[in-house]
């Protein structure tokens, strides 16, 4: 039997991920996701990896490649040892790295909101574990409506983040997404945005809203480390209408 067949990451979902964008022999945010880990290591107790660990599971599973954009997943668990939830004696958890293409995202996005629910209690809602079944449930409750992405809500009925993303949108002057403490992922790209916002002069908050906010909302968009910034044309069957404001923050980006 393989070690990783007794994974604590495997068996339990004791452990964390990050996807990065590789981009011309670039690792994007690096520093970033790498700041997110050591915070998620905090939550969970894990010693947290050195770069050169990191480092050179991310070169071994790039291979040879010096062009083209990929997707680049940090797997870190805390390896092998005992049954059941208590963990053994002497830690030593277990690092992988995984590289696959990632072609440019396309067009606008299609949201609908769906009835999984993030639980903005847990701890779990506000660290990249590697327990992402309510993720999966709800991107595919999603596709099977027909829509790109789900909307998610916590279970006070506030708006949260799509099923793999952080969301943005324009309420009159301000710019907003749901704060953390309502289940929502620390996304790297999503802290690049409210500072791009401040930049440009634009106020960026962070709120907790119910659903209906979003009916009388402008120029809704996507992020992560992956889209960069991606429009919302419709959510649940209805247009979205652009906003000009997100035009001026793509142009401020390396997106």
């Amino acid at each position: 039997m393989s070690e990783l067949q007794n994974d604590r990451g495997l068996l339990l979902g004791d452990g964390l991920f990050e996807t990065l964008l590789w981009r011309d022999g670039e690792l994007v945010d690096l520093d970033l996701h790498l700041r997110r880990l050591g915070r998620g290591c905090a939550v969970l107790g894990l010693p947290v990896p050195t770069l050169d660990q990191v480092l050179g599971a991310v070169a071994r599973s790039l291979g040879k490649r010096a062009a083209g954009r990929c997707a680049v997943r940090i797997t870190y668990t805390a390896g092998t040892g005992g049954r059941g939830l208590d963990r053994v004696e002497g830690l030593s958890p277990t690092l992988l790295a995984s590289a696959s293409q990632a072609p440019e995202p396309g067009g606008d996005a299609s949201l609908v909101t769906v009835a999984v629910r993030r639980n903005e209690g847990s701890p779990a809602s506000r660290i990249k574990g590697l327990a992402y079944l309510d993720n999966l449930l709800a991107r595919r409750e999603a596709r099977e409506a027909g829509a790109d992405e789900a909307l998610m809500l916590n279970n006070r009925g506030q708006v949260a983040c799509a099923a793999a993303a952080n969301l943005f949108w324009f309420e009159g002057a301000r710019l907003c997404t749901p704060a953390l403490d309502c289940g929502v992922l620390d996304g790297t790209v999503r802290g690049r945005v409210l500072s791009q916002a401040a930049d440009l002069g634009l106020e960026a908050v962070e709120v907790s809203a119910g659903r209906p906010v979003l009916d009388q909302a402008r120029g809704l968009f996507l992020t992560n480390s992956l889209i960069g910034m991606r429009r919302v044309s419709t959510l649940d069957g209805r247009h979205v209408a652009p906003d000009p404001r997100f035009d001026r923050l793509c142009a401020s980006s390396s997106w």
